[in-house]
């Protein structure tokens, strides 16, 4: 069922959302502050592009990682974390567009607050 969820979500927008994050990160990455978040903006990437096969674990990243992700959550996370819990609500009316709502919900979770999290493969 992954394999096929995968291949679905990438024909309907995944691979078009993960581009998105990767001009996000080379955006960011063009200052040497940006950095970070640039790295974050690929980790975002690379589960935008295969979402069904991966789950978001809790990690600990300090005081580095809540500064981060505040300045995060201003610049960049609350709008992407709103797009990604509206389209997640509008897939999860038919029960059809279910799992991928649910991918999307854990894609708002990671883009309102990226550092101090992990992707791990299941």
């Amino acid at each position: 069922m992954k394999t096929i969820g995968n291949i679905l979500w990438v024909i309907f927008g995944g691979a078009v959302t993960a581009l998105g994050w990767c001009l996000y990160g080379v955006l960011w990455s063009i200052t040497i502050i940006g950095i970070p978040l640039g790295k974050q903006c690929f980790k975002l990437a690379r589960l935008s592009f295969m979402p069904f096969d991966k789950k978001v674990v809790d990690a600990d990243d300090g005081v580095f990682g809540t500064l981060a992700n505040i300045i995060w959550a201003v610049t960049t996370g609350i709008p992407m974390a709103l797009e990604n819990l509206i389209a997640g609500l509008a897939l999860c009316i038919t029960i059809v567009g279910i799992p991928f709502g649910k991918q999307y919900f854990k894609m708002a979770r990671l883009a309102l607050a990226p550092f101090g999290v992990k992707i791990e493969e299941i």
